[in-house]
């Protein structure tokens, strides 16, 4: 599989989990920035949260306005918390459960940037193929973002693209 792609395997507790590895050619604080900020985080991430808030508090992750139109997706009326920020050590560590499952950002400093470890362990292992195509569409957008360069490409169409490479 190519090193752009993530892999899946098995926790030590038997769960399934997706890592992902990028080296950066920026510094840590802009890719902290890449992974919280609520603008930048409506062009590829699967939800609609606020992640600048104090450890331990409840979070609600809405449902996209791009869910709701490709796939009727509905929010919680009441906003029940779906989940909870575990960690955040700005600009190294972000971790957070969400539905059931934990997602962490690794972000430490290199001599040309930064190294980002995203790893996202699952409440479902058969959710493996589709949420790793769906983080690395992501995760090219994040990449585009701190590049500077336009994302001209629908990461939800991009994500089916990239699920052959998850089955």
């Amino acid at each position: 599989m190519d090193s752009r792609h993530g892999t899946v395997f098995a926790t030590g507790d038997g769960r399934t989990a997706i890592r992902f590895e990028r080296l950066l050619p920026h510094p840590p604080e802009q890719v902290w920035e890449a992974i919280t900020d609520p603008a930048r985080l409506s062009a590829w991430f699967p939800a609609v949260v606020d992640l600048d808030r104090p450890v331990g508090t409840e979070l609600f992750f809405a449902v996209t306005e791009e869910q709701q139109r490709r796939f009727g997706m509905v929010d919680d009326p009441e906003r029940t918390p779906n989940g909870r920020l575990l960690r955040s050590e700005r600009p190294t560590v972000l971790e957070y459960e969400w539905a059931g499952e934990v997602l962490t950002w690794e972000i430490s400093p290199t001599p040309t940037g930064s190294r980002l470890v995203f790893t996202n362990v699952l409440s479902d292992p058969e959710a493996a193929g589709p949420a790793a195509a769906g983080w690395e569409a992501g995760l090219e957008v994040v990449e585009a973002q701190l590049d500077g360069t336009p994302v001209t490409w629908d990461p939800f169409t991009r994500a089916e693209e990239l699920a052959a490479a998850y089955e």
